[in-house]
């Protein structure tokens, strides 16, 4: 168990007013917090006191904190802002990404540079005053080599990605398109440039002439549009990439000429939540709003096999039919039997035309599939692609065209 430290309290009994301007780094950084939550707050913390560091920060969780998504950027932000001199060095380092030694030291985690945003907001960012003679190097700001800002957000981690940073790549994904070929079907249409003959339109305009055959109807296989279903991970490791691909998906739902029939989305932590129908609303904002108050377990476990499970007894024979694309969006650390999992997975592949698998954990280059959980799973994979920037996304929507894509299955595969 983690023993916290005593509170540092302010010698001029300015606590209330601390914990207004916390309230507004908490608004800064992306919270809800309105003048009601803030004085709620303070009630809380006169009535449960502020003896220990642990019972404050839950108080002050309590009061401003409404989504499990919410969390992780609250405890950053109190980190930061009760006082960790240590810490305000990492935001620092986190707003300041071309300075070497500083940057490099340490990747930021997620939402901590959306917390150094907040509460660094107006400062001036300047490079650190550090002698040569400590670092054994010369400090040097490369300007030449750096890509364009827009270049860069492309390849940039959604896990790094500040508030305005990730609120332009989510303006940059609604414009990606999914294009699909269409579906051969062996319903027939009357075409004059067909391959086959079509004998019943034949015979009728004979029996029009008195049975004379005077010209051969052709025909060809009618087209149809495949569905395209989506299973999300929500669990706290994939939370932020989950989000993102929704948006992904809202975008392709509501693309008129896209191709797709239909456009289903799942979301699976612990449990599975059909969230389709959120996704018709023309409104992003409100469409995944509402997906998330529907789905309870976002940030929870991650039970992949038991969802599968539900999805292919309950799901699978309503929206697989008619060579379906499904997209499993997952970084595949399950805690259910690999067996299991394979089995249910073994099953998926057999309803669908196509399963893809999205891992944001191709962002690694040392990446390999040690994990049970994804063992299991690779082999009854058509492909496998990472999905972590909007290059990963770019290039995925360009895959859902080809069958040959398969990313990186096959050099996986090989590593089992």
């Amino acid at each position: 168990m983690v023993e916290y430290a005593p509170l540092d309290l302010p010698e001029e009994g300015k606590l209330s007013h601390n914990i207004v301007w916390f309230a507004r780094a908490l608004r800064a950084a992306g919270l809800r917090v309105g003048p009601g939550r803030v004085i709620d707050a303070l009630r809380a913390v006169e009535a449960a006191g502020f003896s220990a560091r642990a019972d404050f920060f839950y108080t002050l969780q309590a009061c401003f904190v409404s989504k499990p998504e919410e969390r992780a950027v609250f405890a950053q932000v109190f980190r930061l802002y009760w006082r960790d001199p240590r810490y305000l060095e990492h935001m620092i380092a986190a707003m300041s990404p071309m300075v070497r030694g500083v940057a490099e030291e340490r990747r930021a985690k997620a939402a901590e540079k959306r917390a150094a945003e907040a509460l660094l907001h107006g400062m001036e960012r300047e490079l650190p005053d550090v002698p040569e003679e400590e670092t054994g190097e010369e400090i040097e700001v490369d300007a030449s080599a750096t890509a364009s800002s827009k270049e860069r957000l492309r390849t940039l981690d959604f896990e790094q990605m500040s508030l305005a940073e990730l609120a332009e790549a989510k303006r940059q994904i609604a414009a990606l398109s999914l294009p699909v070929r269409p579906l051969p079907s062996r319903r027939m249409v009357r075409s004059v440039q067909g391959g086959q003959v079509d004998a019943r339109a034949s015979l009728r305009a004979a029996l029009r002439r008195g049975g004379e055959m005077g010209q051969l109807h052709r025909a060809k296989p009618r087209e149809k549009w495949p569905n395209l279903v989506a299973l999300c991970d929500i669990s706290g490791s994939m939370s932020v990439y989950s989000r993102v691909v929704l948006h992904f998906l809202h975008a392709a739902a509501n693309q008129k000429g896209a191709g797709w029939a239909k456009v289903h989305a799942f979301t699976f932590g612990t449990q599975l939540t059909n969230i389709t129908r959120h996704l018709a609303q023309r409104d992003v904002d409100a469409a995944l709003q509402a997906a998330g108050a529907e789905a309870q377990d976002w940030e929870g476990g991650t039970r992949i096999g038991a969802s599968l499970e539900v999805f292919n007894k309950q799901w699978s024979r309503r929206v697989l039919g008619q060579g379906a694309i499904v997209l499993l969006i997952t970084d595949g650390l399950d805690r259910d039997a690999p067996d299991a999992l394979a089995a249910q997975m073994a099953r998926l592949a057999r309803s669908a035309r196509q399963v893809i698998w999205v891992n944001p954990l191709l962002r690694w280059d040392g990446f390999a599939p040690k994990a049970q959980g994804i063992a299991a799973m690779l082999p009854h994979v058509d492909a496998l692609r990472a999905g972590h920037s909007i290059a990963t996304l770019t290039d995925l929507a360009e895959a859902l065209g080809r069958r040959d894509a398969g990313g990186e299955k096959a050099r996986l595969m090989a590593m089992i």
